[in-house]
Protein backbone atom coordinates (compact mmCIF):
# COMPACT_ATOMS: atom_id res chain seq x y z
CA UNK A 1 0.00 0.00 0.00
CA UNK A 2 2.73 2.54 0.74
CA UNK A 3 4.55 1.42 -2.79
CA UNK A 4 1.21 2.24 -4.36
CA UNK A 5 1.19 5.86 -2.42
CA UNK A 6 4.64 6.83 -3.37
CA UNK A 7 4.05 5.39 -7.09
CA UNK A 8 1.22 7.40 -6.73
CA UNK A 9 2.73 10.97 -5.79
CA UNK A 10 5.70 10.19 -8.62
CA UNK A 11 3.30 10.02 -11.26
CA UNK A 12 1.30 13.02 -10.20
CA UNK A 13 4.03 14.96 -9.83
CA UNK A 14 4.99 14.52 -13.56
CA UNK A 15 2.08 14.88 -14.94
CA UNK A 16 2.07 18.75 -12.93
CA UNK A 17 5.22 19.22 -14.76
CA UNK A 18 3.72 18.36 -18.20
CA UNK A 19 0.82 21.00 -17.09
CA UNK A 20 3.32 23.26 -16.29
CA UNK A 21 5.77 23.05 -18.70
CA UNK A 22 2.91 23.86 -21.02
CA UNK A 23 1.47 26.51 -19.12
CA UNK A 24 5.03 28.13 -18.88
CA UNK A 25 5.66 27.46 -22.73
CA UNK A 26 2.83 29.10 -23.58
CA UNK A 27 2.91 31.89 -21.62
CA UNK A 28 6.51 32.61 -23.01
CA UNK A 29 5.60 32.21 -26.35
CA UNK A 30 5.72 35.64 -27.78
CA UNK A 31 9.54 35.31 -26.70
CA UNK A 32 10.15 32.05 -27.56
CA UNK A 33 9.35 32.60 -31.39
CA UNK A 34 12.17 34.11 -31.93
CA UNK A 35 14.49 32.16 -30.19
CA UNK A 36 15.99 28.18 -31.07
CA UNK A 37 13.83 24.85 -31.02
CA UNK A 38 16.63 24.75 -27.44
CA UNK A 39 15.13 27.38 -25.92
CA UNK A 40 11.63 25.02 -25.34
CA UNK A 41 14.02 22.75 -24.74
CA UNK A 42 15.15 24.30 -22.10
CA UNK A 43 11.53 25.17 -20.73
CA UNK A 44 10.39 21.47 -20.56
CA UNK A 45 14.10 20.58 -18.62
CA UNK A 46 14.15 23.71 -16.39
CA UNK A 47 10.52 22.11 -15.14
CA UNK A 48 10.88 18.61 -15.06
CA UNK A 49 14.69 19.00 -13.31
CA UNK A 50 13.27 21.12 -10.09
CA UNK A 51 10.24 18.57 -9.67
CA UNK A 52 12.32 16.17 -9.62
CA UNK A 53 15.39 17.11 -7.75
CA UNK A 54 12.94 18.39 -4.86
CA UNK A 55 11.45 14.92 -5.11
CA UNK A 56 14.69 13.17 -4.31
CA UNK A 57 15.70 15.79 -1.51
CA UNK A 58 12.12 14.47 0.05
CA UNK A 59 12.20 10.74 -0.45
CA UNK A 60 16.38 11.10 1.05
CA UNK A 61 15.63 13.75 3.37
CA UNK A 62 18.60 15.46 3.16
CA UNK A 63 17.16 18.94 3.26
CA UNK A 64 15.14 19.52 6.61
CA UNK A 65 11.38 20.41 6.07
CA UNK A 66 12.18 19.04 1.98
CA UNK A 67 8.56 18.17 2.01
CA UNK A 68 7.40 21.90 2.51
CA UNK A 69 9.61 22.48 -0.90
CA UNK A 70 8.14 19.70 -2.88
CA UNK A 71 4.53 20.68 -1.81
CA UNK A 72 5.19 24.14 -2.92
CA UNK A 73 6.57 23.31 -5.81
CA UNK A 74 3.73 21.19 -6.54
CA UNK A 75 1.47 24.59 -5.70
CA UNK A 76 3.29 26.55 -7.78
CA UNK A 77 2.71 24.82 -10.99
CA UNK A 78 -1.10 23.63 -9.70
CA UNK A 79 -1.41 27.65 -9.51
CA UNK A 80 0.31 27.38 -13.26
CA UNK A 81 -2.39 25.00 -14.72
CA UNK A 82 -5.06 27.10 -13.00
CA UNK A 83 -3.82 29.76 -14.81
CA UNK A 84 -3.76 28.91 -17.86
CA UNK A 85 -7.44 27.25 -17.46
CA UNK A 86 -8.70 30.77 -16.55
CA UNK A 87 -6.78 32.32 -19.42
CA UNK A 88 -8.38 30.11 -21.75
CA UNK A 89 -11.75 30.66 -20.30
CA UNK A 90 -11.41 34.01 -20.95
CA UNK A 91 -9.68 33.60 -24.89
CA UNK A 92 -12.91 31.80 -25.67
CA UNK A 93 -15.26 34.27 -24.20
CA UNK A 94 -13.73 36.51 -26.04
CA UNK A 95 -13.38 33.77 -29.43
CA UNK A 96 -17.61 33.45 -28.70
CA UNK A 97 -18.15 37.30 -29.21
CA UNK A 98 -15.86 37.40 -31.93
CA UNK A 99 -17.64 34.42 -33.60
CA UNK A 100 -21.15 34.85 -32.72
CA UNK A 101 -21.58 39.01 -32.56
CA UNK A 102 -18.64 40.27 -34.59
CA UNK A 103 -17.41 42.40 -31.84
CA UNK A 104 -13.92 43.15 -31.76
CA UNK A 105 -12.75 44.90 -28.77
CA UNK A 106 -8.26 44.39 -29.10
CA UNK A 107 -6.47 43.56 -32.13
CA UNK A 108 -4.51 39.99 -32.35
CA UNK A 109 -1.01 41.66 -30.66
CA UNK A 110 -3.06 43.57 -28.14
CA UNK A 111 -4.49 40.56 -27.12
CA UNK A 112 -2.32 38.27 -26.85
CA UNK A 113 -0.17 41.22 -24.44
CA UNK A 114 -3.52 41.19 -23.06
CA UNK A 115 -3.78 37.76 -22.06
CA UNK A 116 -0.45 37.51 -20.98
CA UNK A 117 -0.82 40.25 -18.56
CA UNK A 118 -4.09 38.62 -17.13
CA UNK A 119 -2.56 35.25 -16.71
CA UNK A 120 0.42 36.65 -14.79
CA UNK A 121 -1.90 38.82 -12.53
CA UNK A 122 -4.48 35.72 -11.74
CA UNK A 123 -1.43 33.86 -10.63
CA UNK A 124 -0.30 36.08 -8.49
CA UNK A 125 -3.75 36.90 -7.21
CA UNK A 126 -4.26 32.91 -6.33
CA UNK A 127 -0.70 33.22 -4.34
CA UNK A 128 -2.36 35.94 -2.02
CA UNK A 129 -5.56 34.83 -2.07
CA UNK A 130 -3.87 31.27 -0.81
CA UNK A 131 -1.98 33.17 1.46
CA UNK A 132 -4.70 35.41 2.96
CA UNK A 133 -7.04 32.51 3.70
CA UNK A 134 -4.32 30.49 5.32
CA UNK A 135 -3.39 33.49 7.61
CA UNK A 136 -6.61 35.54 8.25
CA UNK A 137 -9.29 33.28 9.83
CA UNK A 138 -13.02 33.14 9.91
CA UNK A 139 -15.41 32.95 12.49
CA UNK A 140 -18.57 30.25 12.09
CA UNK A 141 -21.05 30.58 14.17
CA UNK A 142 -23.84 27.94 15.40
CA UNK A 143 -27.07 27.09 17.24
CA UNK A 144 -28.14 23.97 18.01
CA UNK A 145 -30.47 22.59 20.57
CA UNK A 146 -30.00 18.73 21.64
CA UNK A 147 -33.12 16.53 23.45
CA UNK A 148 -31.40 16.28 26.66
CA UNK A 149 -32.36 19.06 30.09
CA UNK A 150 -29.63 21.80 29.74
CA UNK A 151 -31.33 25.38 30.85
CA UNK A 152 -27.80 27.36 30.40
CA UNK A 153 -26.39 27.79 26.92
CA UNK A 154 -22.92 26.09 26.50
CA UNK A 155 -20.41 28.78 24.63
CA UNK A 156 -18.27 26.25 22.71
CA UNK A 157 -15.33 27.43 20.52
CA UNK A 158 -13.85 24.75 18.30
CA UNK A 159 -10.48 24.58 16.48
CA UNK A 160 -8.63 22.11 15.30
CA UNK A 161 -5.95 21.60 12.91
CA UNK A 162 -3.58 23.91 14.66
CA UNK A 163 -0.27 22.35 13.12
CA UNK A 164 1.39 24.38 15.56
CA UNK A 165 5.40 24.97 14.53
CA UNK A 166 7.91 27.08 12.50
CA UNK A 167 5.13 28.70 9.87
CA UNK A 168 2.09 29.02 12.71
CA UNK A 169 2.80 30.26 16.05
CA UNK A 170 2.60 32.67 18.49
CA UNK A 171 0.93 35.25 16.44
CA UNK A 172 -1.92 32.66 15.55
CA UNK A 173 -2.54 31.51 19.12
CA UNK A 174 -2.95 35.18 20.64
CA UNK A 175 -5.21 35.92 17.44
CA UNK A 176 -6.78 32.95 18.89
CA UNK A 177 -7.33 34.27 22.22
CA UNK A 178 -8.63 37.42 21.02
CA UNK A 179 -11.03 35.62 18.54
CA UNK A 180 -12.58 33.14 21.58
CA UNK A 181 -12.91 36.12 24.10
CA UNK A 182 -14.25 38.27 21.91
CA UNK A 183 -17.39 35.74 20.98
CA UNK A 184 -17.39 34.99 25.44
CA UNK A 185 -16.34 31.08 24.44
CA UNK A 186 -16.91 29.27 28.14
CA UNK A 187 -14.47 26.48 26.42
CA UNK A 188 -12.07 25.41 24.10
CA UNK A 189 -11.97 21.79 22.48
CA UNK A 190 -9.31 21.11 20.03
CA UNK A 191 -9.91 18.23 18.96
CA UNK A 192 -6.51 16.85 17.15
CA UNK A 193 -3.19 17.79 15.11
CA UNK A 194 -2.31 20.48 17.62
CA UNK A 195 0.88 20.39 16.82
CA UNK A 196 3.32 19.85 13.60
CA UNK A 197 4.82 16.68 14.33
CA UNK A 198 6.59 17.67 17.50
CA UNK A 199 7.09 19.90 19.79
CA UNK A 200 10.55 21.41 18.71
CA UNK A 201 9.32 25.22 17.75
CA UNK A 202 6.45 25.63 20.14
CA UNK A 203 9.65 25.18 22.93
CA UNK A 204 11.66 27.29 20.60
CA UNK A 205 9.22 30.20 20.26
CA UNK A 206 7.93 30.09 23.76
CA UNK A 207 4.24 29.10 22.62
CA UNK A 208 3.31 27.72 25.74
CA UNK A 209 3.25 31.23 27.58
CA UNK A 210 0.88 31.96 25.03
CA UNK A 211 -1.29 29.28 25.31
CA UNK A 212 -1.84 29.31 29.11
CA UNK A 213 -3.03 32.17 28.99
CA UNK A 214 -5.38 31.55 26.12
CA UNK A 215 -6.62 28.97 28.56
CA UNK A 216 -6.62 30.28 31.76
CA UNK A 217 -9.18 33.27 30.22
CA UNK A 218 -11.57 30.90 29.41
CA UNK A 219 -13.99 29.46 32.35
CA UNK A 220 -13.81 25.84 31.82
CA UNK A 221 -10.18 26.01 29.95
CA UNK A 222 -9.87 23.80 27.23
CA UNK A 223 -9.89 20.43 26.11
CA UNK A 224 -8.47 18.40 23.42
CA UNK A 225 -7.38 14.86 21.96
CA UNK A 226 -4.73 13.84 20.07
CA UNK A 227 -4.67 13.84 16.13
CA UNK A 228 -2.72 11.98 13.54
CA UNK A 229 0.41 14.48 13.65
CA UNK A 230 0.57 14.60 17.34
CA UNK A 231 1.34 10.67 16.95
CA UNK A 232 4.13 10.59 14.73
CA UNK A 233 6.67 9.39 17.62
CA UNK A 234 6.08 12.62 19.54
CA UNK A 235 3.15 11.95 21.48
CA UNK A 236 4.74 11.96 25.15
CA UNK A 237 6.61 15.36 24.63
CA UNK A 238 3.59 16.75 22.68
CA UNK A 239 1.29 15.63 25.60
CA UNK A 240 3.60 16.53 28.01
CA UNK A 241 3.59 20.17 26.81
CA UNK A 242 0.13 20.36 26.19
CA UNK A 243 -0.61 19.69 29.96
CA UNK A 244 1.72 21.84 31.44
CA UNK A 245 0.02 24.95 29.18
CA UNK A 246 -2.86 23.81 31.15
CA UNK A 247 -4.84 22.04 28.08
CA UNK A 248 -6.64 19.04 29.69
CA UNK A 249 -6.24 16.00 27.36
CA UNK A 250 -9.11 13.34 26.61
CA UNK A 251 -6.66 10.67 25.46
CA UNK A 252 -9.62 7.61 25.30
CA UNK A 253 -11.26 9.09 28.17
CA UNK A 254 -14.49 11.16 29.68
CA UNK A 255 -14.77 13.78 32.59
CA UNK A 256 -18.06 15.55 33.51
CA UNK A 257 -18.42 19.52 33.33
CA UNK A 258 -20.64 21.25 35.57
CA UNK A 259 -21.76 24.08 34.15
CA UNK A 260 -24.39 26.26 36.22
CA UNK A 261 -24.91 23.34 38.57
CA UNK A 262 -25.88 20.78 35.58
CA UNK A 263 -23.67 17.96 34.10
CA UNK A 264 -22.30 18.14 30.82
CA UNK A 265 -20.24 14.76 29.62
CA UNK A 266 -17.33 15.53 27.27
CA UNK A 267 -15.94 12.19 25.82
CA UNK A 268 -12.18 12.22 23.36
CA UNK A 269 -10.74 9.60 21.41
CA UNK A 270 -7.04 8.96 20.10
CA UNK A 271 -6.82 9.46 16.28
CA UNK A 272 -6.96 5.87 14.86
CA UNK A 273 -3.14 5.65 14.01
CA UNK A 274 -3.02 4.65 16.85
CA UNK A 275 -4.58 1.44 16.88
CA UNK A 276 -5.43 0.29 19.99
CA UNK A 277 -7.81 3.12 20.66
CA UNK A 278 -10.83 3.02 22.75
CA UNK A 279 -14.10 2.35 21.05
CA UNK A 280 -16.65 5.30 21.43
CA UNK A 281 -18.53 2.32 22.63
CA UNK A 282 -16.60 1.74 25.57
CA UNK A 283 -16.53 5.38 26.28
CA UNK A 284 -19.89 5.82 26.30
CA UNK A 285 -20.28 3.32 28.99
CA UNK A 286 -18.43 5.27 31.46
CA UNK A 287 -21.17 7.88 30.67
CA UNK A 288 -24.57 8.97 31.93
CA UNK A 289 -26.22 9.56 28.60
CA UNK A 290 -29.19 10.66 29.33
CA UNK A 291 -26.87 14.21 29.56
CA UNK A 292 -25.84 16.31 27.12
CA UNK A 293 -22.42 14.00 25.34
CA UNK A 294 -19.83 15.95 23.47
CA UNK A 295 -17.48 13.84 21.80
CA UNK A 296 -14.25 14.79 20.71
CA UNK A 297 -12.65 12.90 18.05
CA UNK A 298 -10.06 14.12 15.39
CA UNK A 299 -11.40 12.34 11.97
CA UNK A 300 -14.91 12.35 11.12
CA UNK A 301 -14.50 8.94 9.53
CA UNK A 302 -16.87 6.64 12.25
CA UNK A 303 -19.85 9.90 11.99
CA UNK A 304 -21.77 6.93 10.41
CA UNK A 305 -21.58 4.47 13.61
CA UNK A 306 -21.61 7.49 16.30
CA UNK A 307 -25.04 8.93 14.65
CA UNK A 308 -26.43 6.18 16.50
CA UNK A 309 -25.49 6.44 19.13
CA UNK A 310 -26.81 8.65 22.13
CA UNK A 311 -23.55 11.36 21.26
CA UNK A 312 -25.19 15.01 21.48
CA UNK A 313 -22.61 16.67 19.26
CA UNK A 314 -19.28 15.29 17.76
CA UNK A 315 -16.41 17.86 16.73
CA UNK A 316 -13.75 17.01 14.08
CA UNK A 317 -11.29 18.08 11.88
CA UNK A 318 -8.50 16.40 9.79
CA UNK A 319 -9.74 17.12 6.40
CA UNK A 320 -8.77 20.91 6.10
CA UNK A 321 -11.62 20.81 3.68
CA UNK A 322 -8.66 19.53 1.13
CA UNK A 323 -7.12 22.46 2.27
CA UNK A 324 -6.47 23.46 -1.62
CA UNK A 325 -8.76 23.36 -4.54
CA UNK A 326 -9.88 20.77 -5.72
CA UNK A 327 -8.91 18.63 -2.86
CA UNK A 328 -12.53 19.52 -1.43
CA UNK A 329 -14.43 17.37 -4.11
CA UNK A 330 -12.21 14.46 -2.88
CA UNK A 331 -12.91 15.11 0.60
CA UNK A 332 -16.04 15.69 -0.04
CA UNK A 333 -16.42 12.63 -1.97
CA UNK A 334 -14.74 9.48 0.70
CA UNK A 335 -16.48 11.44 4.41
CA UNK A 336 -20.09 11.20 4.98
CA UNK A 337 -19.28 14.58 6.09
CA UNK A 338 -16.19 16.04 4.62
CA UNK A 339 -16.39 19.59 5.88
CA UNK A 340 -19.51 21.85 7.88
CA UNK A 341 -22.32 20.87 10.44
CA UNK A 342 -24.88 18.24 9.67
CA UNK A 343 -27.41 16.56 11.54
CA UNK A 344 -26.98 13.10 11.12
CA UNK A 345 -29.07 10.44 13.19
CA UNK A 346 -28.89 11.33 17.00
CA UNK A 347 -26.58 14.14 16.95
CA UNK A 348 -25.43 17.29 15.77
CA UNK A 349 -21.73 16.81 13.87
CA UNK A 350 -18.90 19.65 12.97
CA UNK A 351 -16.18 18.92 10.76
CA UNK A 352 -13.69 21.91 10.77
CA UNK A 353 -11.67 22.72 7.97
CA UNK A 354 -9.34 23.60 10.60
CA UNK A 355 -7.23 26.94 12.44
CA UNK A 356 -4.04 25.82 10.92
CA UNK A 357 -2.72 24.11 7.87
CA UNK A 358 -0.48 21.36 6.87
CA UNK A 359 2.71 21.87 5.12
CA UNK A 360 2.45 25.05 2.93
CA UNK A 361 0.99 28.12 4.62
CA UNK A 362 -1.78 28.49 1.55
CA UNK A 363 -5.55 27.67 1.24
CA UNK A 364 -7.50 27.61 -2.00
CA UNK A 365 -11.20 26.61 -1.64
CA UNK A 366 -11.20 25.98 2.24
CA UNK A 367 -10.63 28.61 4.79
CA UNK A 368 -8.83 29.49 8.31
CA UNK A 369 -11.70 29.25 10.86
CA UNK A 370 -13.00 29.10 14.51
CA UNK A 371 -16.61 27.62 15.26
CA UNK A 372 -18.41 29.30 18.20
CA UNK A 373 -21.24 26.83 19.13
CA UNK A 374 -24.28 27.89 21.41
CA UNK A 375 -25.13 24.75 22.46
CA UNK A 376 -28.57 24.26 24.83
CA UNK A 377 -30.97 21.60 25.48
CA UNK A 378 -34.89 21.17 25.92
CA UNK A 379 -35.47 22.94 29.14
CA UNK A 380 -38.73 20.86 28.75
CA UNK A 381 -37.29 17.89 28.92
CA UNK A 382 -35.49 19.44 32.82
CA UNK A 383 -38.61 20.75 34.48
CA UNK A 384 -40.48 16.89 33.31
CA UNK A 385 -37.62 15.78 34.89
CA UNK A 386 -37.97 17.70 37.91
CA UNK A 387 -41.75 17.39 38.36
CA UNK A 388 -41.15 13.54 38.16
Amino acid sequence: MRYAFIITIIALLQLFSVGAALSLQWWLQPWLTSQPASATIAVWLLIFVITNFLLLLSVTKLLANSYRWISGWMLVMHFMMLTALSTSLLYGGYWLLNSLFGITLIDGDMLTIGLRIFALAFFVALFVYALYSAYVPVMRELSIQINKPLTNPLRIAVASDLHLGRLFGSKAIERLHTMVNNHQADILLMPGDIMDDNTQAFNTYHMADNLAKLVSSLPYGSYATLGNHDLYGHEQPISNSLREAGVQLLNDEVICLTHKGESIWLMGRFDNHKRQRVATTDLLAQVDSTKPVILLDHRPSDIVEHSQLPVDLQVSGHTHNGQIFPANFIVSAINRLGYGYEVIGNGHFVVSSGYGFWGIPFRLGSRSEVWIITFTGNTASKNTDEII
